[in-house]
């Protein structure tokens, strides 16, 4: 199988700017550049499915740049409903350099930014040197001005695929880059860029766009979706994003496993059987979250998410540890609690609404503190039902938790 009947196969290519790229990326060698605009300190997993063909693309002999979008991020690609609201300089410098060690680390790719080549142009030579190739007929054919004609678009978003289109002719000029790949929805900023380098230098380059890899209600991750699965760590734990894959719709693994992973054509074809034959073990499932977190975060961070996701499973809460607890819990209310009798400590944590109902709830075998099922009324609250010493759970049927911590 040639790179691009792979590409394909993993449902990778959704456009191509020009046939001849087909030869050209199964021959190798080409300089290729992918990017993104610094609007938030980490990328999520939307951007790991555009950033992994980088690395598809690199073990097949060719040469990737990474851009991040200094200049670019401090206009904003244009959305489709609304205007994106800018963010300061101070906080795209900031979230650059969060973007830049990220990226280094998880790819290993050089990484470049356009302000670095665009902060010294003047207007004057904006205009001459750039907006001069631009057709105004031909920018508001472009799917996304097209769809803020009757909302209204402001000049600056309006502008946005000349800088992006100034992107790429410098990186041709001074790099050699003759490829840009992207997600689907930069489809209209990569021909622009084509078309300017056509026009300024007569040569021709080339597009590559993706299918964007959307959650199980068909939208695409990002922070301004409100769905954001960051590849920090520190803000999309293991365990959360351990969580989120192994309960997938089955409807949706394969397509992630061909995206989102290295393994084979075979191996894949292997884990649609297993699941297919039988869902229960979510073996698929598996196989998905340990290639994704093993990537990102290292074997130690998905054997830990396993961990403690067999832990929450089976309920033996006395082997974690107060890290442990905020891992598994982040995102839940957490709640300081002082009571020392459990009918109290379940109106003070939530789990009941009275003295009355919280009884209920013990004599009828609902209420567990750390795993361990509590029917007595008169049960006191130690010492040891915290674990660490700072943290209690509390399980209210069968999927209400609570969280406290130990005033």
């Amino acid at each position: 199988m040639t790179l691009f009947e792979d590409l394909k196969w993993r449902g990778l290519v959704q456009d191509i700017s020009d046939e001849e790229l087909i030869d050209k990326l199964n021959t190798g060698g080409l300089t290729f550049y992918i990017g993104t605009d610094p609007t938030a300190d980490s990328m999520h997993i939307g951007h790991y499915s555009s950033f992994l063909i980088s690395k598809r693309l690199a073990k097949a002999g060719h040469h990737p740049i990474l851009l991040v979008g200094g200049a670019t991020g401090l206009i904003g690609d244009p959305k489709p409903d609304s205007e994106r609201p800018m963010i300061s300089k101070e906080e795209v410098a900031r979230n650059f350099i969060g973007l830049k060690k990220q990226a280094e680390s998880i790819f290993g790719f050089e990484v470049v930014n356009n302000f670095d080549w665009t902060k010294d142009i003047n207007v004057i030579d904006f205009l001459r040197d750039y907006g001069k190739y631009f057709n105004v007929n031909y920018m508001l054919a472009k799917d996304k001005v097209k769809s803020r004609l009757d909302s209204g678009i402001t000049y600056a978003e309006f502008s946005y695929m000349i800088l992006q289109a100034m992107d790429f002719l410098y990186l041709f000029e001074k790099r050699g880059c003759v490829l840009q790949v992207a997600g689907s929805d930069q489809w209209g900023n990569i021909t622009s860029g084509i078309e300017l380098i056509r026009k300024k230098l007569d040569k021709t380059v080339y597009g590559m766009v993706m299918p964007l890899v959307v959650d199980s209600t068909g939208r695409k991750f990002g922070k301004t979706e409100g769905n954001a699965l960051w590849l920090d760590k520190n803000k999309t734990s293991s365990y959360k994003l351990y969580q989120y894959l192994i309960n997938l719709e089955d409807s949706m693994i394969v397509d992630y496993l061909k995206k989102l992973t290295f393994l084979s054509r075979e191996e894949i074809e292997e884990l649609d059987k297993k699941n297919r034959e039988h869902p229960e073990l979510r073996e698929a499932h598996k196989a998905l979250a340990r290639e994704i977190i093993t990537d990102l975060h290292g074997k130690e961070e998905y054997d830990k998410a396993v961990k403690l996701s067999n832990v929450l499973f089976n309920e033996e809460f006395s082997f974690l540890s107060k890290g442990d607890v905020e891992e598994i819990f982040s995102g839940n209310d957490i709640i300081n609690v002082s009571s020392s009798n459990l009918i109290d400590m379940l109106i003070e944590i939530g789990a009941s609404k009275s003295k009355r109902e919280a009884r209920e709830f013990i004599s009828g075998n609902a209420i567990k503190v750390n795993g361990r099922k509590i029917s007595d009324l008169e049960y006191r609250i130690g010492d040891n039902d915290y674990i660490d010493g700072v943290y209690i759970i509390i399980k209210r049927g069968k999927k209400n938790y609570y969280v406290g911590k130990k005033c």
